[in-house]
């Protein structure tokens, strides 16, 4: 089955391999000396740095957005996520309904409004949540023990959702652990409803989530900021 039909069906695809251990090794050594400001739970707004920016034109990642959005797909935003045993954490069961937008228009289905490090941002409709891809690049194993994404197979179709509703599908979908060793790709829909628990392990994982759109121009008026 090709990633689009996976996606398609599942809202995620699991890509193995698809960066070498060398070149997740480089990338984890560039972020390490980067400037960019750094919280306990890692980097927000990663695409500012130039070796994130190189990796999301990165053929082998840039032609699994454009299978999946079409031949248009751009990168806009990118996060980097640390799980250590210093930095442990947990995630609920949730949708990632927030884009970031060069300047604020309120617009009918958009909001509420928010400002994150200088950004704009504000929640999408889903008509606009269907046309983001984020694929996730794991520059550490992602174990059953690290605290890995956790997903609901095929929530993704179902819009965006009330906290109700994602707490009743929790009770009925049984999650899939998404397990991907260092270099491998998960790719995602944003409104596939997922969560992570807390590492039990002292290994690190670290995770550059990076977002595509099929355009970015997502409304009238409405265009996504790059960060």
């Amino acid at each position: 089955m090709s990633a689009l039909s996976e996606v398609e069906q599942h809202g995620f695809v699991i890509l193995p391999e698809l960066l070498s251990r060398p070149e997740a090794q480089r990338l984890i050594d560039d972020l390490d000396r980067s400037s960019l400001r750094r919280s306990k739970a890692g980097v927000r707004h990663a695409l500012r740095h130039p070796a994130v920016a190189s990796l999301a034109q990165e053929p082998r990642l840039l032609d699994v957005a454009q299978e999946i959005l079409g031949a248009d797909a751009v990168p806009f935003r990118a996060t980097l996520f640390d799980k250590s045993p210093h930095a442990n954490w947990l995630v609920v069961w949730h949708q990632d309904t927030a884009l970031p937008l060069r300047e604020q228009c309120d617009t009918p289905s958009w909001g509420p409004w928010s400002v994150k490090d200088g950004v704009v941002y504000a929640h999408a409709p889903a008509a606009v949540l269907c046309r983001v891809l984020a694929l996730r690049i794991h520059l550490d194993d992602s174990t059953a023990g690290s605290g890995p994404l956790r997903v609901l197979r095929g929530t993704h179709t179902k819009g965006v959702l009330s906290d109700d509703d994602i707490h009743d599908l929790a009770e009925q979908v049984a999650p899939t652990d998404c397990l991907v060793r260092q270099g491998g790709v998960l790719a995602m829909r944003p409104l596939l409803v997922h969560a992570s628990s807390k590492s039990q392990s002292e290994a690190l994982r670290r995770v550059l989530h990076i977002e595509y759109s099929a355009t970015k121009m997502v409304g009238a008026n409405l265009e996504l900021a790059v960060a």
